[in-house]
């Protein structure tokens, strides 16, 4: 395992691509989902790239895990299942969810399990290895940064889930036609599934608080912000007279 040093390096640079990704994906749309298009090249089933793309941070996580003199330290321990359950209901859960036959491009489920897995590495490292012995004693999961922090990612995965729902009912079955959600949080924001994820993510920062945390929040936001902005675009294009760009925003409620 890397020094702290080394990890804190490792955690500035992987900073400084999620401020470089945030501004390129406001000229690129990553080809996936709304997006999808052939010169992202050779691509797979929508279903089985999600699980490629979202599975090995599931699996690095738990061997990061067990493979640790702290296996059996209780913080850390509900620290793996909370990062666990978000990750087994991407990868093995949400993909069955998806409705229609459409396609992912191979490079982005790689590129995806790329940063997954340094992302791993990332949570892993510090919750596992390399944050002091004493830094999150048995009354931790009592303290204000935890309950504030769960409270959040709680919070956010169930924005996430129920909207990634309220998304896919939009259509019967057999049915092709593009609809704008307007149920839940969509009222406020044209993507509630980003802001859920994103407030799921602030959370697991503030209830380890950690720097290792903050980096994936940024990441986070880096990667949604940009694809919620040119979601919205899309939707003020076809739907002009249902959207509310007055009252709606992209991601944050009244903010962004």
């Amino acid at each position: 395992m890397l020094s702290i040093q080394a990890f804190n390096l490792f955690l500035v640079i992987m900073a400084v691509i999620a401020v470089v990704v945030f501004v390129c994906l406001f000229h690129v749309d990553a080809g996936y989902g709304k997006f999808y298009g052939p010169q992202w090249g050779p691509s797979v089933d929508n279903r089985l790239g999600w699980m490629l793309m979202e599975a090995p941070v599931f699996i690095a996580m738990l061997l990061l895990w067990w493979f640790s003199g702290r296996r059996e330290d209780p913080v850390r321990l509900v620290f793996l299942l909370l990062f666990e359950l978000h990750y087994f209901h991407r990868s093995f859960i949400f993909p069955l969810q998806i409705r229609g036959r459409s396609r992912m491009p191979l490079s982005i489920v790689l590129m995806g399990a790329l940063f997954n897995t340094l992302n791993a590495f990332m949570q892993g490292g510090w919750i596992f290895y390399l944050s002091p012995a004493d830094a999150y004693p048995a009354g931790w999961l009592t303290s204000l940064p935890f309950i504030v922090g769960s409270v959040l990612f709680f919070g956010g995965m169930v924005v996430n889930i129920t909207s990634d729902a309220i998304i896919r009912n939009l259509r019967k079955p057999g049915d092709t036609a593009h609809y704008l959600p307007k149920e839940g949080l969509f009222r406020y924001v044209t993507s509630a599934n980003y802001f859920g994820e994103f407030v799921e993510w602030v959370g697991f920062a503030v209830l380890t608080w950690s720097w290792a945390g903050a980096v994936f929040a940024l990441w986070t936001f880096s990667n949604l912000a940009p694809r919620a902005a040119r979601i919205y675009d899309l939707y003020s294009r076809e739907f002009p007279d249902e959207l509310d760009t007055r009252r709606v925003k992209r991601m944050i409620p009244f903010l962004y």
